[in-house]
């Protein structure tokens, strides 16, 4: 991911669901008081959500979170507040109330050009953990969920990686929990 050629730019860091969840409250916060605090416009900022560790799986699609939600879930340690279940949908894509994004999507965030950091090595630890489950290929679900992100997505070879170079680049560190 390039630097865009914007004075502010934010990457938040999320390593658990809950967090993940608040990181993309904490985008649309962002993007809300910047236009009513300064007269700031969405082109005029760049912001980096990095979904790592447990909360790498919120950067999957729901086709995804419909195939493998009972696994995710059970991994990550992760109910839908609705159902007290596994999720069969990624909850933060949709509005779903009792959460910690407060109906703010992946989606609505995508749209205003918030870019998304999957963290690779998560993702491989997601897909091994599926193929243990449903006695599949390790290598073979990595390609599935690699090819199944949200949109605005990058996958990178480690999350923490990510804030680091983004860090590197003028991004102001914000941590989601």
């Amino acid at each position: 991911m390039d630097a865009p050629n914007v004075a502010h730019r934010i990457v938040i860091d999320s390593a658990f669901p809950a967090g993940g969840g608040a990181a993309l409250l904490y985008a649309n916060n962002n993007f809300l008081a910047n236009k009513s605090g300064y007269g700031l416009e969405v082109h005029e900022m760049a912001i980096i959500v990095v979904l790592r560790h447990l909360s790498t799986p919120f950067a999957f699609s729901d086709a995804v979170w419909a195939k493998y939600g009972e696994v995710l879930s059970t991994v990550v340690d992760f109910k839908d507040p609705r159902t007290n279940a596994a999720p069969t949908m990624n909850v933060y894509n949709s509005p779903v109330a009792g959460l910690t994004n407060r109906g703010v999507t992946l989606a609505s965030l995508a749209e205003k050009n918030v870019q998304f950091a999957v963290c690779g090595s998560a993702t491989r630890a997601m897909a091994g953990a599926v193929a243990q489950s449903v006695t599949g290929q390790a290598d073979a679900i990595y390609k599935e969920l690699t090819e199944s992100l949200v949109p605005n997505s990058h996958l990178v070879p480690a999350g923490v990686v990510a804030v680091n170079r983004a860090q590197e680049y003028g991004y102001t560190l914000l941590t989601a929990v």
